[in-house]
């Protein structure tokens, strides 16, 4: 096993290791700086408080992680007290539009979702589109599979209802998912995993992705390759540690 390999094993067997606590009170009061997020903060923090007690979860959280359906426009929030407990669903949100098709995206401009594991690496609360989370596209696997020299770059769940290749939301709705997300990293959560999948991989799901995916072997291949994580999470309501071969295929038995 290559060095890079075992690099990103080391980063990712642990993805919700915690901050320091002068870390977490940092992101916090720099993020309270914005008057976006204060307002946002101001309005959703008592319903939020209420909406995760009724699902008998502490907020903040301890740790959440989100999951995204391309073909049904729909994102759900999943939280859990400590790190042994399952998986709650908390909300399921609405995404506004999506550009492109099912599959991955592979290039810049090709205007593609992406599809596969990551995690937010950004919050962004002056975004043209309101509030932005980006996501770490491109991945380990990303850069193996698309174009080496045009992956493309800058995909974020953002507010807006508009998109080239993001995951929008309305307003309301991304500074209510903001604040829980800001709350869980200044909570101590490093990594807040984010699952894009093209379809549920129900019956109706597959019977969609087998009409789509009709002569092209690469994406069977692909799609194939992140049915291992659904399927995992789908029985246990626990994470696997998202890991990768030597060529860019996730590691998912």
């Amino acid at each position: 096993m290559s060095r890079v390999i075992i690099a990103i094993l080391l980063v990712f067997l642990n993805p919700f290791k915690s901050s320091s606590q002068e870390d977490m009170e940092t992101f916090k009061k720099n993020q309270l700086s914005f008057p976006k997020v204060t307002k946002a903060w101001n309005t959703c923090s008592d319903s939020l408080k209420n909406m995760f007690s009724k699902k008998g979860l502490a907020f903040p959280p301890h740790q959440i992680f989100i999951r995204s359906f391309k073909s049904s426009n729909d994102m759900e929030l999943w939280a859990r007290n400590d790190d042994s407990s399952v998986y709650t669903l908390v909300k399921n949100y609405r995404i506004c539009a999506l550009s492109g098709f099912l599959g991955p995206k592979r290039m810049e401009g090709d205007r593609q979702v992406p599809e596969g594991f990551y995690f937010i690496d950004e919050f962004n609360p002056q975004s043209e589109y309101y509030m932005s989370l980006q996501i770490n596209y491109p991945n380990y696997s990303d850069l193996h599979l698309c174009n080496k020299q045009r992956p493309g770059g800058d995909i974020y769940i953002h507010g807006g209802c508009v998109t080239v290749g993001c995951i929008p939301m309305t307003d309301e709705l991304i500074q209510e998912l903001y604040i829980i997300c800001m709350s869980a990293k200044a909570n101590g959560q490093t990594n807040i995993p984010v699952h894009i999948f093209p379809a549920r991989y129900d019956r109706g799901g597959m019977n969609l992705m087998a009409k789509n995916v009709q002569g092209d072997p690469a994406k069977q291949r692909f799609w194939n390759n992140l049915k291992g994580a659904y399927d995992y999470f789908e029985q246990t309501h626990q994470l696997m540690p998202v890991m990768y071969d030597k060529d860019g295929r996730y590691i998912t038995n």
